[in-house]
């Protein structure tokens, strides 16, 4: 995992940031590009990837999607907006850098999580923009089902995606694995990924780097179930699992239940300390500020997930607030989350 040569660090200036790599791409020596982790869920980590993994990671969507430009409207310093330079500069062309919800006319194909499909369907330039294109791909965690059949109905296609920055971005296109990549599940039942996107390490952290780079896996923190078609469902992070009077309760998938309502926008689900029941599973979910319909109460959370699940799987408490924290790159900001849920304990 020796380099000579100092990782390249992006700016979030994303003209600058086309400049860049578009040189790293071009280049041949050993110098590896370093990505910041967005800390949804923790201390941010420094991913190094080499070259070889961005053009692999690239070349692999490239088979399953084609090849053409692309608009960047992920920021450009995270991997998944690194993705979008690389795949339209190794297509030809220069990425169209969108311009809040809309963008010019020409891409073909776009990138975003959950959070800016869902705004951009609310929107009318915003759902012109997204008929344009031909294909969009969906990831930074839970894929809200309906806004993907909303957009698939205007013939766009939708592919929800599974990764991370350690994986150079999404490598699971709607639970199977792009060419040459590999899923495969820990005893445990964590998820582990194989290829040649694979990043070389964390930097300045070779013990980090060796308990998740494993005998040439990288082991991640979720938990997911394998069809018998090789078909990857991923459950939810191994510390989103909320253990309640003894039973297990698969956060995102209530999350998941709940954002299926009409009075939310979008939800998340944790865990916080409980006298009773050892962990109390709290909702924390966004309204979509629509003056005629009333916010969500408790009762009607809990037998709402009840219809869907088992009653124990239901909310203890229920925090509704205007809007889901988000970090920079548009993911829900987790931590954030948490507080909230802690605070209304």
């Amino acid at each position: 995992m020796s380099s000579s040569t100092e990782p390249l660090r992006l700016t979030g200036d994303p003209h600058t940031d086309i400049r860049e790599l578009r040189h790293w791409l071009a280049a041949e020596d050993d110098q590896r590009l370093l990505i910041e982790t967005s800390g949804s869920s923790g201390t941010p980590k420094g991913v190094l990837l080499s070259r070889s993994a961005v053009l692999a990671s690239a070349g692999a969507s490239a088979r399953a999607m084609g090849h053409g430009q692309w608009v960047l409207a992920l920021p450009s310093n995270y991997v998944a907006g690194v993705n979008v330079i690389a795949r339209s500069l190794l297509a030809g062309h220069d990425p169209v850098v969108a311009n809040g919800l809309t963008w010019k006319h020409g891409p073909r194909f776009a990138s975003f999580v959950s959070t800016q499909l869902g705004r951009l369907i609310a929107d009318d330039e915003g759902r012109e923009a997204l008929r344009e294109l031909d294909c969009v791909l969906v990831g930074g965690g839970p894929v809200d089902r309906l806004a993907v059949a909303q957009v698939r109905s205007w013939e766009v296609d939708v592919h929800a995606t599974y990764g991370s920055s350690e994986t150079c971005g999404g490598c699971v296109y709607d639970g199977y694995p792009l060419p040459g990549v590999e899923v495969a599940l820990t005893d445990d039942g964590r998820i582990k990924l194989r290829g040649p996107m694979l990043f070389d390490g964390y930097l300045d952290d070779p013990g980090l780097t060796a308990t998740t780079l494993v005998d040439g896996w990288y082991i991640t923190s979720d938990l997911g179930e394998l069809a018998d078609d090789g078909r990857l469902t991923v459950i939810g992070r191994v510390d989103d699992m909320v253990i309640s009077g003894g039973v297990k309760v698969p956060g995102p998938a209530v999350a998941r239940r709940l954002a299926e309502h009409v009075a939310v926008a979008g939800a998340e689900v944790v865990g916080v300390p409980d006298p009773e029941w050892g962990q109390a599973v709290v909702a924390v979910v966004a309204t979509p500020g629509l003056a005629s319909m009333p916010a969500m109460r408790l009762e009607e959370a809990r037998d709402w997930v009840a219809a869907a699940h088992p009653r124990t799987w239901a909310p203890r408490r229920l925090v509704v607030v205007e809007e889901l924290p988000l970090l920079a790159n548009g993911k829900v900001d987790r931590q954030a989350v948490r507080a909230l849920a802690e605070g209304a304990s």
